[in-house]
């Protein structure tokens, strides 16, 4: 077969890192939904108000993105320096003992199945390529060069959060009173719905579960922080 068939596929790195970003981006939707939901729908049993059901979601809504930028910067920051770290620690190791490392990655390959024979002419032949490449990603499995940023990972995390969260708030706010949590009961719920089967389309999952955890998991969320609105508006 010829690999002019295969010329413009995408690297399958490439790809992996765009189905994670995509991925992370659902939950982010869904995370923003579900609790902001939560938290309206709680404050709508308990007062018929507009003010402090905007109030509330508008709130929710800011400290949840926050939380969720901060979160993500931290953790994408943290998993960055640590790669960096390795990293430096691999360049070292080569350039301390390079006779070391060149068996090292040799019994790599032959642990994957390679005879010894090939194991030892595959670890020669990148070494003479590119050692530290070979090195780190045969023994971290990082590839030099490519990190994450953390910045665009909590401006990607706030901001899907954000789309998830508006979603409930406009929901409780535009019907009459009446309907305010019927409506944003469906629409959640019907959200939850795309997002599981988006999600488990990402990851290759069967759609019908994922779907099903997620209404599952949201209809309860929203029971329960109705049951206590309800009941903290009445004592009130």
């Amino acid at each position: 077969m010829s690999t002019e068939t295969h010329a413009d596929e995408p690297h399958l790195g490439s790809v992996a890192a765009k189905l994670n970003w995509l991925r992370a981006g659902v939950l982010g939707a869904n995370d923003g939904i579900v609790s902001t939901a939560g938290l309206v729908v709680g404050v709508a049993a308990a007062t018929a108000e507009r003010g402090p059901i905007l109030t509330a979601g508008i709130a929710g809504l800011a400290a949840g993105a926050v939380s969720m930028a901060l979160g993500e910067y931290v953790s994408v920051s943290t998993q960055r320096d640590t790669e960096k770290a390795l990293l430096n620690k691999e360049r070292r190791e080569l350039h301390d003992d390079p006779a070391a490392e060149l068996d090292e990655l040799a019994a790599l390959y032959e642990a994957k199945g390679l005879n010894p024979a090939t194991a030892r002419t595959v670890a020669e032949e990148l070494t003479s390529h590119d050692a530290f490449t070979a090195h780190a990603e045969a023994e971290l499995g990082i590839t030099p060069g490519e990190f994450t940023n953390p910045w665009q990972a909590a401006l990607s995390s706030a901001l899907s959060f954000t789309i998830g969260a508006l979603l409930p708030i406009i929901a409780i706010l535009a019907p009459p009173t009446s309907l305010r949590v019927p409506v944003t009961v469906v629409a959640v719920l019907a959200a939850l719905l795309l997002t599981g089967a988006v999600s488990a389309g990402l990851g290759g999952a069967p759609k019908q579960r994922a779907m099903a955890r997620n209404v599952i998991g949201g209809g309860l969320a929203l029971l329960i922080t109705y049951g206590i609105g309800h009941l903290v508006g009445a004592a009130v």
